[in-house]
């Protein structure tokens, strides 16, 4: 598989690092609150994992299944829930961990569904954001990386459900 890849943009010490920072950082800003990580799936799930491990507090994770991306490279532009979360999130501290913000599309959607909720609060930490415009504004408040606007797979990210078990992000070859 790694043969099917043209570079590695971040290696697989880099994104352990850069985890365990997050992990600290978000560790120190929620002491005393009630976490709840929600996992993006499916691709999130290597980072949520990671992240959970990294942070040093009781926390709880559920997860939301969305796309907008199907079989492609570019997202459709249509955001489609696939799975919903488990339980109710009122008065919760949410912080939603995404593995790639593309377009920004997937995350406001998600944004305003929770807002409906009645969350306590709610935070994104996305492992990847890409360098570029976004309409809204719609950011992650913690960041692992910013890369260049090019397909990326690994460490849970997919093409066609492919090449998430990768240990570090390369772009895929056209």
């Amino acid at each position: 598989m790694a043969n099917e890849v043209e570079s590695v943009l971040i290696s697989q010490q880099d994104l352990q690092r850069r985890i365990q920072e997050l992990g600290k950082q978000l560790t120190e800003e929620y002491a005393g609150r009630n976490l709840l990580l929600l996992g993006v799936l499916k691709g999130a799930v290597v980072f949520l994992v990671d992240l959970a491990r990294a942070i040093d507090l009781p926390l709880q994770m559920d997860f939301m299944a969305v796309s907008s991306y199907g079989a492609s490279t570019h997202s459709s532009g249509v955001v489609r829930i696939l799975k919903d979360l488990d339980a109710a999130v009122d008065g919760r501290d949410i912080l939603v961990v995404e593995d790639i913000i593309d377009t920004g599309l997937t995350l406001k959607y998600i944004l305003e569904n929770l807002s409906m909720r009645n969350p306590a609060s709610v935070k994104v930490c996305a492992l990847l954001v890409k360098d570029k415009a976004r309409p809204d504004g719609i950011n992650a408040d913690y960041v692992g990386f910013e890369i260049p606007d090019k397909f990326v797979v690994g460490n849970g990210l997919d093409y066609a459900e492919l090449y998430r078990n990768l240990p570090f992000i390369g772009v895929l070859k056209s």
